[in-house]
Protein backbone atom coordinates (compact mmCIF):
# COMPACT_ATOMS: atom_id res chain seq x y z
CA UNK A 1 0.00 0.00 0.00
CA UNK A 2 1.27 3.49 -0.89
CA UNK A 3 2.26 6.18 1.94
CA UNK A 4 -0.35 8.45 1.14
CA UNK A 5 -3.04 5.68 0.70
CA UNK A 6 -1.71 3.65 4.12
CA UNK A 7 -1.93 6.82 6.33
CA UNK A 8 -5.68 7.88 5.09
CA UNK A 9 -6.64 4.51 5.93
CA UNK A 10 -5.11 5.13 9.32
CA UNK A 11 -7.01 8.47 9.85
CA UNK A 12 -10.09 6.74 9.24
CA UNK A 13 -9.62 3.82 11.13
CA UNK A 14 -8.40 6.40 13.94
CA UNK A 15 -11.32 8.51 13.34
CA UNK A 16 -13.72 5.52 13.75
CA UNK A 17 -12.32 4.30 16.79
CA UNK A 18 -12.72 7.72 18.64
CA UNK A 19 -16.00 9.29 17.66
CA UNK A 20 -18.81 8.53 20.20
CA UNK A 21 -21.62 6.53 19.63
CA UNK A 22 -24.87 8.23 17.70
CA UNK A 23 -27.04 8.48 20.94
CA UNK A 24 -30.37 6.59 20.93
CA UNK A 25 -32.90 9.36 19.45
CA UNK A 26 -35.35 7.81 22.44
CA UNK A 27 -33.31 8.43 25.10
CA UNK A 28 -32.69 11.75 23.43
CA UNK A 29 -36.27 12.50 24.10
CA UNK A 30 -37.02 11.09 27.44
CA UNK A 31 -33.87 13.01 28.62
CA UNK A 32 -35.52 16.21 26.92
CA UNK A 33 -38.61 15.60 28.82
CA UNK A 34 -37.65 15.16 31.56
CA UNK A 35 -35.07 18.36 31.65
CA UNK A 36 -38.72 20.24 32.33
CA UNK A 37 -39.50 17.98 35.51
CA UNK A 38 -41.86 20.50 37.70
CA UNK A 39 -42.60 23.00 35.64
CA UNK A 40 -45.54 23.68 34.18
CA UNK A 41 -46.30 26.12 30.68
CA UNK A 42 -49.45 27.38 29.18
CA UNK A 43 -50.60 26.37 25.42
CA UNK A 44 -53.33 26.36 23.56
CA UNK A 45 -55.31 24.25 20.74
CA UNK A 46 -53.16 24.64 17.27
CA UNK A 47 -55.68 22.06 15.12
CA UNK A 48 -58.67 23.33 13.85
CA UNK A 49 -61.86 20.30 13.68
CA UNK A 50 -65.74 21.03 14.21
CA UNK A 51 -64.67 17.85 16.79
CA UNK A 52 -63.25 20.16 18.97
CA UNK A 53 -65.20 23.54 19.12
CA UNK A 54 -65.44 23.66 23.36
CA UNK A 55 -61.85 23.45 23.61
CA UNK A 56 -61.12 26.45 21.30
CA UNK A 57 -59.59 30.01 22.79
CA UNK A 58 -59.50 27.66 26.11
CA UNK A 59 -56.37 28.73 28.35
CA UNK A 60 -54.43 25.30 28.80
CA UNK A 61 -51.32 24.16 31.13
CA UNK A 62 -48.86 21.30 30.50
CA UNK A 63 -47.12 20.15 33.85
CA UNK A 64 -44.41 18.09 34.02
CA UNK A 65 -45.86 16.84 37.44
CA UNK A 66 -43.24 13.70 38.57
CA UNK A 67 -40.57 12.03 37.12
CA UNK A 68 -38.47 8.48 37.73
CA UNK A 69 -35.71 7.26 35.22
CA UNK A 70 -38.36 5.15 33.78
CA UNK A 71 -41.32 7.18 33.94
CA UNK A 72 -42.73 10.73 33.39
CA UNK A 73 -46.36 11.62 34.58
CA UNK A 74 -48.13 14.68 32.67
CA UNK A 75 -50.97 16.14 33.20
CA UNK A 76 -53.23 18.20 30.60
CA UNK A 77 -55.52 21.01 32.66
CA UNK A 78 -58.41 22.62 30.07
CA UNK A 79 -60.24 25.87 31.90
CA UNK A 80 -63.61 26.09 32.27
CA UNK A 81 -64.34 22.55 30.58
CA UNK A 82 -65.00 21.06 34.13
CA UNK A 83 -68.77 20.42 34.81
CA UNK A 84 -69.01 23.46 37.40
CA UNK A 85 -67.26 25.76 34.71
CA UNK A 86 -63.94 25.16 36.46
CA UNK A 87 -60.89 23.29 34.98
CA UNK A 88 -61.02 20.17 33.87
CA UNK A 89 -57.95 18.33 35.56
CA UNK A 90 -59.09 14.68 33.86
CA UNK A 91 -56.31 14.09 32.29
CA UNK A 92 -53.09 12.59 32.75
CA UNK A 93 -50.28 11.49 30.28
CA UNK A 94 -47.74 8.98 30.96
CA UNK A 95 -44.60 8.36 29.23
CA UNK A 96 -42.47 4.61 30.57
CA UNK A 97 -39.58 3.17 29.17
CA UNK A 98 -40.04 -0.63 27.45
CA UNK A 99 -37.23 -3.08 26.83
CA UNK A 100 -38.44 -2.39 23.23
CA UNK A 101 -38.81 1.54 23.48
CA UNK A 102 -41.40 4.54 24.70
CA UNK A 103 -45.19 3.87 26.08
CA UNK A 104 -47.57 6.59 26.28
CA UNK A 105 -50.97 5.75 28.27
CA UNK A 106 -53.58 8.23 28.90
CA UNK A 107 -55.15 8.33 32.56
CA UNK A 108 -58.41 9.80 32.21
CA UNK A 109 -60.32 10.55 35.92
CA UNK A 110 -63.60 12.00 36.75
CA UNK A 111 -64.07 14.75 39.46
CA UNK A 112 -64.34 12.56 42.13
CA UNK A 113 -60.99 10.91 41.35
CA UNK A 114 -62.68 7.91 40.31
CA UNK A 115 -61.61 6.18 36.68
CA UNK A 116 -63.02 6.95 33.48
CA UNK A 117 -64.65 3.78 31.63
CA UNK A 118 -62.09 4.91 29.27
CA UNK A 119 -58.75 5.40 30.71
CA UNK A 120 -55.11 3.95 30.09
CA UNK A 121 -55.10 3.83 26.91
CA UNK A 122 -52.40 4.68 24.62
CA UNK A 123 -49.53 2.67 22.57
CA UNK A 124 -45.73 1.62 22.18
CA UNK A 125 -43.29 3.11 19.74
CA UNK A 126 -42.67 0.97 16.86
CA UNK A 127 -39.82 3.07 15.20
CA UNK A 128 -37.03 4.62 16.77
CA UNK A 129 -38.41 8.05 15.90
CA UNK A 130 -36.44 10.96 16.87
CA UNK A 131 -35.02 13.43 19.48
CA UNK A 132 -38.14 15.44 18.98
CA UNK A 133 -40.65 13.44 17.74
CA UNK A 134 -42.07 9.74 19.35
CA UNK A 135 -45.13 8.16 17.34
CA UNK A 136 -47.30 5.99 19.69
CA UNK A 137 -49.58 3.84 17.32
CA UNK A 138 -53.06 2.09 19.29
CA UNK A 139 -51.61 -0.79 20.85
CA UNK A 140 -54.18 -4.52 21.04
CA UNK A 141 -55.47 -3.61 24.77
CA UNK A 142 -56.65 -0.04 23.84
CA UNK A 143 -58.31 -1.38 20.80
CA UNK A 144 -59.88 -3.80 23.02
CA UNK A 145 -61.10 -1.47 25.54
CA UNK A 146 -62.07 1.16 22.47
CA UNK A 147 -63.97 -1.84 21.23
CA UNK A 148 -65.84 -2.89 24.53
CA UNK A 149 -66.79 1.02 25.15
CA UNK A 150 -67.88 1.76 21.40
CA UNK A 151 -65.07 3.80 20.56
CA UNK A 152 -64.75 1.93 17.18
CA UNK A 153 -63.33 4.61 15.17
CA UNK A 154 -60.34 5.38 17.53
CA UNK A 155 -59.11 1.62 17.19
CA UNK A 156 -56.76 3.53 14.49
CA UNK A 157 -55.28 6.03 16.64
CA UNK A 158 -51.62 7.32 16.32
CA UNK A 159 -50.82 9.77 19.07
CA UNK A 160 -47.53 11.93 18.79
CA UNK A 161 -45.41 14.04 21.38
CA UNK A 162 -43.18 16.56 20.43
CA UNK A 163 -40.36 18.48 22.01
CA UNK A 164 -38.02 20.93 21.46
CA UNK A 165 -36.33 24.44 22.13
CA UNK A 166 -39.38 25.85 21.93
CA UNK A 167 -41.83 23.91 22.89
CA UNK A 168 -44.23 20.61 23.69
CA UNK A 169 -46.93 19.25 21.33
CA UNK A 170 -49.68 16.53 21.92
CA UNK A 171 -51.02 15.31 19.10
CA UNK A 172 -53.89 12.89 17.99
CA UNK A 173 -54.08 11.55 14.40
CA UNK A 174 -55.99 9.27 12.20
CA UNK A 175 -58.26 8.83 9.01
CA UNK A 176 -60.12 12.19 8.93
CA UNK A 177 -59.11 13.11 12.33
CA UNK A 178 -56.21 15.50 14.17
CA UNK A 179 -55.48 16.74 17.46
CA UNK A 180 -52.95 18.84 18.41
CA UNK A 181 -52.21 21.33 21.34
CA UNK A 182 -49.07 23.04 21.71
CA UNK A 183 -47.32 24.57 24.77
CA UNK A 184 -44.58 27.05 24.80
CA UNK A 185 -41.66 26.69 27.04
CA UNK A 186 -41.45 30.64 27.21
CA UNK A 187 -44.43 30.80 28.59
CA UNK A 188 -43.77 29.02 31.98
CA UNK A 189 -47.00 29.31 34.38
CA UNK A 190 -47.00 28.37 37.93
CA UNK A 191 -47.77 24.40 38.41
CA UNK A 192 -51.37 23.65 39.02
CA UNK A 193 -53.33 21.43 41.37
CA UNK A 194 -52.88 17.42 41.14
CA UNK A 195 -54.82 15.85 38.46
CA UNK A 196 -58.31 14.44 40.17
CA UNK A 197 -57.51 11.54 41.64
CA UNK A 198 -53.79 12.03 42.42
CA UNK A 199 -52.20 12.63 45.22
CA UNK A 200 -51.10 16.11 45.59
Amino acid sequence: MKPFFAATAAAALAACATSPAQADPQDVFFAALADHCGKAYAGRLVSDQQADTAMRDKAMIVHFRRCTPDRIEIPFHIEGLAQDGGWDRSRTWIITRTDAGLRLKHDHRHADGSKDETTMYGGDTATPGTATRQEFPVDAESIALFGRTGSHASTTNVWAVETSDSGYVYELRREGRLFRVAFDYDRPVPPPPAPWGWPE
